[in-house]
């Protein structure tokens, strides 16, 4: 088990559980705001979702109000995902994935880089980590839309070509 692993996730509906708990061989971790102008992204996700949950794949995404453009109320958020985008992937209730209160779980995925380099704060919503089954964390900017070849290739690579049960 990894430190990553045993940060607390409360999810949409109030239960609490780990990230350990919710992550799946391949994870793809997305910070997501409902108001952003990046939100249609959430249909790419859910259709990753879809394509690769039976071979070990989710998505999981965590809203945040970090840059002003998400929903007041949980109910809101989760009304919100559920009618406009048919999201079943997992989401939490709202973090912070900057500054002083930023969530344990960004804590750590932001030491990781972009392939160009460079790392830092969250730049913005619909920033995208991959986690694959050798503890890398692939990091991908919020512009880099999630059915990216990049993104794609990552998540094929790491899993397994048939289902799993």
């Amino acid at each position: 088990m990894t430190e990553l692993d045993r940060v607390s996730v409360t999810l949409l509906d109030g239960t609490a559980t780990t990230f350990g708990a919710l992550r799946k061989p391949v994870t793809l971790v997305v910070n997501v705001a409902s108001r952003c102008g990046l939100a249609p992204q959430y249909e790419a996700l859910e259709s990753l979702q879809r394509r690769y949950a039976d071979r070990g794949f989710t998505v999981i995404g965590f809203p945040s109000n970090q840059f002003l453009q998400e929903l007041g109320s949980t109910e809101a958020i989760a009304e919100y995902c559920s009618m406009t985008w048919g999201v079943s992937f997992p989401m939490s209730q709202k973090i912070s994935v900057n500054g002083r209160k930023r969530d344990p779980l960004y804590a750590e995925l932001v030491k990781s880089k972009y392939r160009n380099g460079l790392g830092g704060p969250i730049k913005w919503n619909f920033e995208k980590f991959v986690l694959t089954p050798d503890g890398a964390v692939h990091r991908f900017a919020p512009q880099t839309e999630p059915d990216d070849a990049a993104i794609v290739g990552l998540i094929e690579a790491n899993l397994p070509a048939t289902p799993t049960t």
